[in-house]
C-alpha cells in the first residue's frame, strides 16, 4: 500500500464517520511521482492531500504513487496529460528539449537577485508560468513550479576543485543545460535515471553525478562518493501538473480549494523546505565520509567565463525558436 493510499483510507473513513460526507461524494486525485517515498515532494504531496481532505470535509482525498510506479521520468507529463494519473512531478530535464522555455531557469550560475534558493526560485518561476510556461505545458493545469537549490557534483575518485580534473570524466545529468555545462568543462555527459545514480557511481560507469545535497539522502549517494563540489553550479527545474480533464470534472468549490492551496505561496513554502533539506543533505554526506569542497574565487570567474557561451547560446535557441526567451530570461533574473 502506498503513502497516499494510507492517508487516503484513513482520512475519508474520519469524515465518513463523523458525518461529514458519503464515501459516494468523495474524488480522489491519482497523483504520480518518479521519486522515492520519502523524497520532499512526496512530503509536501502528502501534507497537501492532508490539507485538501480537512478542508473538503473529506470528500477530496489523493492517492499517491511514488517511485515510478505508474511510469518513469520522461513520462510524468504524458501520464497526466492523457489521462493515466491526475496529477504528476514532472523533471523538465528527463525530456530535453520538450520544454525549452522553463529550462532557461536552470541555466548555470542563473538565479533572481531576491536570491538562489529554492524558496526564491521556485516562487519567482511559479509567478511567471501563466505568462510564459503555460503554452509548454499545454493539455495541463501547472499548480506550482519547483526549483530545486543549485546542484552540486558529487564525484569519486578525483578533486573536484581542480577544474582541469574534470576533462574525460563521465558525469551522470539530466537535461540539456547541464549536458551543456558538463560539456563546457572537458567532461562526457552520462545521461543516468536520478534511482540509478548511486549504482552507476559504485560500478564506475560514471565518475560523478549533479544532485542538491538534499536528495543525495533518498538517491544513497555518500558511500559511492569522495568529494561534494560547492558552490551549487546550476538547479533542476519541475512542474507539479494537473491534466486539464481532472480539474475539470471536479466541482467549482473543489476547482478553488485546489487552485488556493497551491501557486506562489505553495512553491516558495515547498521550496523553504528544500532548502532546510540542504542542511540535513550536507551532514548526510559528510557523516559518510565525504570531504566538501570548494571553488576558489578565480577558478569561480574561471568557470563563469566557461558557462557564458552555454547561458547566450540557449536563450539564443530559444529566441530562434520564436519563443520568448530574452523575455522571459530577464523577467526571471530580474
Amino acid at each position: 500500500m502506498t503513502i497516499g493510499k494510507i492517508s487516503k483510507v484513513s482520512l475519508l473513513a474520519l469524515a465518513v464517520a463523523s458525518g461529514g460526507v458519503t464515501a459516494s461524494w468523495a474524488e480522489t486525485l491519482k497523483i504520480s511521482t518518479f521519486v522515492p517515498p520519502k523524497h520532499a515532494f512526496n512530503v509536501m504531496l502528502e501534507a497537501w492531500g492532508e490539507e485538501l481532505a480537512e478542508k473538503s470535509g473529506g470528500e477530496l482525498t489523493v492517492e499517491i504513487f511514488p517511485s515510478g510506479q505508474l511510469g518513469p521520468p520522461p513520462r510524468q507529463f504524458d501520464l497526466v496529460k492523457n489521462g493515466v494519473a491526475d496529477i504528476a512531478v514532472v523533471l523538465h530535464g528527463a525530456s530535453p528539449g520538450r520544454f525549452p522555455v522553463t529550462e532557461l531557469a536552470g541555466l548555470p550560475l542563473t538565479a533572481p537577485t531576491a536570491g538562489n534558493d529554492s524558496a526564491h526560485m521556485s516562487e519567482r518561476l511559479t509567478e511567471l508560468a501563466p505568462e510564459y510556461l503555460a503554452d509548454e505545458h499545454e493539455g495541463t493545469r501547472i499548480l506550482m513550479m519547483a526549483v530545486t537549490p543549485p546542484l552540486k557534483f558529487h564525484v569519486k575518485g578525483f578533486d573536484p576543485s581542480d577544474l582541469a580534473n574534470f576533462e574525460g570524466k563521465r558525469i551522470r545529468y539530466a537535461g540539456s543545460v547541464w549536458q551543456a555545462v558538463i560539456e563546457s568543462m572537458g567532461a562526457s555527459p552520462v545521461p543516468v535515471p536520478p534511482a540509478e545514480a548511486a549504482d552507476a557511481m559504485g560500478k564506475g560507469v560514471v565518475d560523478g553525478a549533479t544532485f542538491p545535497f538534499e536528495a543525495t539522502i533518498p538517491f544513497d549517494l555518500a558511500p559511492v562518493s569522495d568529494y561534494t563540489l560547492l558552490p551549487g553550479i546550476a538547479s533542476a527545474t519541475f512542474a507539479l501538473v494537473m491534466g486539464n480533464q481532472a480539474y475539470d470534472r471536479l466541482s467549482d468549490e473543489m476547482k478553488a480549494l485546489v487552485d488556493e492551496t497551491m501557486g506562489p505561496a505553495r512553491a516558495a513554502s515547498f521550496g523553504a523546505s528544500w532548502d532546510a533539506g540542504e542542511d540535513h543533505g550536507r551532514e548526510y554526506m559528510e557523516e559518510g565520509g565525504v570531504e566538501i569542497v570548494e571553488l576558489s574565487d578565480e577558478s569561480l570567474v574561471a568557470l563563469r567565463t566557461q558557462v557564458s557561451p552555454v547561458i547566450e547560446a540557449a536563450v539564443a535557441a530559444v529566441n530562434d525558436a520564436g519563443l520568448p526567451g530574452t523575455s522571459f530570461f530577464e523577467s526571471y533574473t530580474r
